[in-house]
């Protein structure tokens, strides 16, 4: 390109770079939540240090923490390689645009899903294997394309736990504050609090 869209790229990537410094104290003390969160809800866990060094759920979740900074910037690219870094070291797929909030802690992780338009509060503990996902796409119905955009994953509120194996799909499914998931559990309805 001109030399002037290469000069106002560099100032783009000059601003963007400073909005994302700008939100790694936050990050920082986020992940400081989620250690935290590892801690309590792992009686094999002996020290914080073994967590931050070998618990690969920390390592997707700070990845994850990071990437979702970069994706709401609307950063091309770059936060779904970083996700998929981590998905490939860990087995644990987060999409950037999901909205997790503090105090999450995925135990073992293997097999983990977690789809872009997911919502998560605060104190959530998920095992190996659960899938937050889609149910369905819909489709333009002239161009037979899939429409983008819209909301697709779950919610899940505050204080849930979900066992090894769920699957939870749908955009309009919500798992009400302070509820247990069963482990293997298929579900594409909503619960109620104190389920």
């Amino acid at each position: 390109g001109g030399g002037m869209e290469h000069a106002e790229a560099e100032i783009k990537g000059q601003e963007l770079t400073l909005a994302f410094f700008q939100k790694i104290p936050q990050v920082r003390a986020l992940v400081q939540t989620d250690l935290q969160a590892a801690y309590d809800g792992d009686p094999a866990a002996t020290s914080m240090a073994e967590i931050i060094y070998a618990y690969p759920g920390l390592f997707a979740i700070t990845v994850y923490r990071l990437a979702h900074e970069l994706y709401a910037l609307n950063v091309p690219m770059l936060p779904r390689i970083m996700t998929e870094y981590a998905h490939s070291i860990t087995g644990i797929d987060i999409h950037p645009g999901a909205t997790i909030g503090p105090y999450f802690f995925i135990d073992h992780g293997t097999g983990v899903v977690i789809g872009e338009t997911t919502e998560i509060g605060r104190n959530v503990k998920i095992y190996q294997g659960v899938t937050l996902g889609a149910l369905s796409f819909p489709k333009d119905e002239e161009t037979g394309m899939l429409k983008k955009g819209h909301k697709r994953h779950p919610n899940v509120e505050d204080n849930v736990v979900i066992y090894a194996g769920a699957t939870i799909l749908g955009g309009d499914t919500c798992i009400g504050d302070d509820s247990i998931i069963g482990g293997s559990v298929w579900l594409t309805h909503s619960v109620p609090a104190g389920s």
